[in-house]
């Protein structure tokens, strides 16, 4: 097994440049707390060099989604969560696929705005993220939403039938439905030049489903939202990219960079994964 090396390490995290089944095979069994996916959805984007087609036939881009998946089901830890952001399409296939290894929990709504035609289709209006725990959850966390209000006077937007006194202080229970979470378009939010996941989508579901202090794993780090998140929030996190790690790191280096893996971390690796310049995992 070659070795793989980090590319960034900071205080609770790092990511490296390489392919998520690299990463995978490295870690031991039950070592993550939580597993946050957003993969390519095979739409024919191109993700920049070194990355995999995105245009595969069907079957191969199952077959291939299959494979990781597995792996992510094996190393979650038991009460452990995992969450797959992915178009509803692929979540048919692919949700059917962890329901035989892993407890269903929610599909999450994930709205879309600026919707398009799509000839004799519906408009989309939504992705789905789909949400799992090994066995019963460990950790769950009720979030609550701002009451939305109007940008203009600053008005509630509803009236809550005429309860809004009753309303909690902090805000509204967080449903399956997330209409405030639309993708990041414009290029002065983005990081990179292909889509990036606005950071409020593992925000959410790191807080809700982990402590501080548990580790959670992205194998499509892309613009490195989901490790921000988890950094932000307190927990340790580990990552994979096999394009561009430029854009992840640049988001990251503000939050203080490190030269040795986090304890948590090591801990995660199979003895025999980790890079020699690292040293052996800590029992």
């Amino acid at each position: 097994m070659h070795p793989i090396h980090p590319v960034l390490i900071t205080q609770k995290g790092a990511l490296f440049d390489c392919d998520c089944l690299d990463l995978l095979a490295r870690l031991r069994d039950e070592s993550v707390d939580c597993v946050f996916a957003d993969p390519p959805f095979n739409l024919g984007k191109d993700y920049g060099k070194g990355t995999r087609g995105d245009a595969l036939r069907e079957k191969e881009y199952l077959d291939w989604s299959r494979t990781w998946l597995d792996a992510c089901c094996r190393v979650l830890k038991p009460g452990g969560a995992l969450f797959v952001y992915n178009l509803p399409k692929w979540h048919l296939a692919l949700g059917s696929f962890v329901m035989e290894r892993l407890q269903f929990r929610h599909w999450i709504a994930i709205t879309m705005k600026s919707t398009y035609p799509r000839g004799d289709r519906l408009y989309p209006a939504h992705y789905g993220l789909i949400y799992f725990t090994k066995g019963n959850p460990r950790a769950f966390t009720r979030l609550r939403t701002p009451i939305a209000s109007c940008r203009h006077c600053g008005k509630d937007l509803k009236d809550y039938g005429g309860h809004r006194g009753a309303l909690n202080p902090d805000g509204i229970s967080l449903t399956d439905f997330w209409e405030d979470t639309s993708p990041v378009r414009h290029r002065k939010f983005k990081s990179r030049a292909a889509n990036e996941l606005k950071p409020m989508i593992p925000d959410r579901a790191i807080r809700m489903s982990t402590e501080p202090g548990d580790l959670v794993l992205d194998p499509f780090g892309g613009g490195g939202s989901t490790f921000e998140a988890a950094e932000t929030t307190g927990r340790f996190w580990l990552g994979s990219e096999v394009g561009d790690c430029a854009p992840a790191g640049e988001r990251l280096a503000s939050l203080g960079v490190a030269d040795q893996l986090p304890a948590p971390l090591r801990l995660a690796f199979q003895p025999r994964g980790l890079p020699p310049d690292l040293g052996p995992a800590q029992e």
